[in-house]
C-alpha cells in the first residue's frame, strides 16, 4: 500500500479535553488511547487558573473511530473533564508543516479584549490565520504572543500600527524560524535608555547653563540640529567647569527599570552587549564596568588641569558613529548583521537601527519609533527580551539561580 492509499485509509481525529486540572489527566488520556492504531500528529495544553485545556490532534482507522469516542466518553466520566471529538476524513495539515509562520507580540501593561479583537481583525485582513496565541509575560507587561501564518511581515507591522496606537499597545512583528533564538549581539544607546537621564543636562544643571545646553539637546534629538555641532556646542558651555562634578553627576544617574534585567540575562544566555552614545565615556565607562559590559563606545570629555575644557577628544561619536560601533562588535563578538539587535531613542540612533537586523525603538521620539522594526512605549528595559523571545518565567528562574 503506498502512502496515498494509507492516507485515504486513514482519519484525522480532534480531542478536546477540558476541566479542572488535577494530576494524572494527560496519563489518563494517552492511556484510553494507546490500544488503538494512532499516531499523535498535534498537541498543546494550557493550564489557567487551574482550568485544563488539552487538545490533540491524532491520525487513526476509521474502523476504530466509534470505539475510540466510546473510550474516551467513559474516560470523561472517570475524570471528571468534559472531552468532545471530531473524526473526519479530511487531511489536515499540522502546523509543524507550515512555513513562513509570522510571530506578533503585544505588549502593555494593560491589554484590553477590544485590543485582541482588533488586532485578530487585522491580522486576519491580511489573508492572516492564527495558528496559537499565549502569554509569555505578565510582569512587569502583558505580553501576548500570535503565531500567524499565511501573511506577510509588512503587511501585518502596516496593519497592525493604527490599532497599536489606538488601545496604546506596543506590537514586534517578526518571522518564526531558529534564526530567532539565534545567538544575538545587543547594542543600545545609553541616555533616556539605558539610563533615565541625559548626561549632558546633568552636567548642564549643576554648571548652571542647563536651559541652553536642554534647548540645543531637544533640537539635536529631533534632528533639527546636525549632531556633531550641536554636541560641541553644548560642550563648550561647559569651560571652566571642575571634573569633580563628572563624579557628583554619576551619582545621580538612574538605570532604566530593568536595564540591570536585560543585560544579566542575556549574558547568561550567551548573547554580546554593546553601550554606544554621544555622551561621555568619563561616566560611561565606569557605568558599564558596573552592568559587566565590554563592548562601550562614546565620547571623550577634554580635562586639563582638573578643569573641562569645553573640548573633546578624538573623533565624535555621531550617528554614523554608532553605526560604525554597531558593526564592529559584530565582528568581535562573530555574529552575523542579521543577528544584530539596536535600541535607541533619538535621531542619532537612526543609522545604527537601519543597519541591525532588528530595530527597537525605546520610548523614542517618533521619527525614531517610524523608522525601527519595533516600538516599546512602556518604561521597563527587560520587555526587550519578550521580543526576543524569551519569557518571563525563564527570566524569573534564571534570576532565583543567582
Amino acid at each position: 500500500m503506498d502512502r496515498n492509499d494509507r492516507v485515504a485509509n486513514r482519519y484525522t481525529g480532534l480531542i478536546l479535553l477540558s476541566g479542572i486540572d488535577a494530576p494524572g489527566i494527560s496519563s489518563a488520556l494517552f492511556t484510553t488511547l494507546e490500544p488503538f492504531s494512532i499516531t499523535v500528529l498535534d498537541i498543546e495544553q494550557v493550564v489557567i487558573r487551574s482550568r485544563l485545556i488539552l487538545t490533540v490532534l491524532i491520525d487513526l482507522d476509521p474502523a476504530h473511530a466509534a470505539a475510540v469516542e466510546a473510550d474516551l466518553n467513559e474516560c470523561a466520566i472517570k475524570l471528571n473533564v468534559d472531552i468532545a471529538t471530531s473524526f473526519s476524513s479530511e487531511t489536515t495539515e499540522s502546523i509543524a508543516q507550515k512555513t513562513g509562520l509570522i510571530h506578533v507580540i503585544a505588549l502593555a501593561e494593560k491589554i484590553t479584549p477590544g485590543a485582541i479583537a482588533n488586532l485578530a481583525s487585522d491580522i486576519a485582513a491580511t489573508g492572516g490565520n492564527i495558528e496559537r496565541i499565549h502569554r509569555s509575560a505578565s510582569f512587569p507587561l502583558t505580553a501576548i504572543e500570535f503565531l500567524v501564518s499565511d501573511s506577510h511581515l509588512e503587511s501585518l507591522r502596516k496593519a497592525l500600527g493604527p490599532t497599536a496606537k489606538k488601545f496604546g499597545v506596543d506590537i514586534a512583528v517578526q518571522i518564526s524560524g531558529l534564526n530567532r533564538f539565534a545567538r544575538k549581539l545587543v547594542v543600545m544607546d545609553v541616555d533616556s535608555t539605558l539610563i533615565q537621564q541625559e548626561v549632558i543636562d546633568l552636567l548642564a544643571e549643576v554648571s548652571g547653563v542647563g536651559q541652553e545646553v536642554r534647548l540645543i539637546t531637544e533640537s539635536a534629538m529631533r534632528g533639527e540640529l546636525d549632531f556633531e555641532a550641536s554636541l560641541r556646542k553644548r560642550v563648550s558651555l561647559l569651560k571652566g567647569q571642575p571634573e569633580t562634578i563628572i563624579a557628583q553627576v554619576s551619582r545621580d544617574i538612574t538605570l532604566t527599570p530593568g536595564a540591570r534585567t536585560l543585560i544579566r540575562t542575556l549574558k547568561k544566555l550567551g548573547h554580546g552587549v554593546g553601550l554606544v552614545s554621544g555622551g561621555f565615556s568619563q561616566v560611561i565607562n565606569p557605568l558599564a564596568k558596573d552592568l559587566g559590559v565590554t563592548h562601550v563606545r562614546s565620547n571623550t570629555l577634554e580635562i586639563i588641569d582638573g578643569k573641562i575644557t569645553g573640548e573633546l577628544l578624538g573623533p565624535i561619536i555621531d550617528r554614523a558613529g554608532k553605526a560604525q560601533a554597531l558593526k564592529e562588535f559584530a565582528n568581535l563578538e562573530n555574529v552575523s548583521p542579521a543577528n544584530t539587535v539596536a535600541i535607541g531613542d533619538g535621531a542619532n540612533d537612526l543609522d545604527m537601527i537601519a543597519s541591525a537586523g532588528l530595530g527597537i525603538a525605546f520610548n523614542a521620539k517618533q521619527t525614531v519609533q517610524d523608522a525601527a522594526q519595533s516600538a516599546l512605549n512602556a518604561p521597563y528595559l527587560d520587555s526587550v527580551l519578550f521580543i526576543l523571545g524569551i519569557n518571563r518565567e525563564d527570566i524569573e528562574e534564571s534570576e532565583r539561580e543567582n
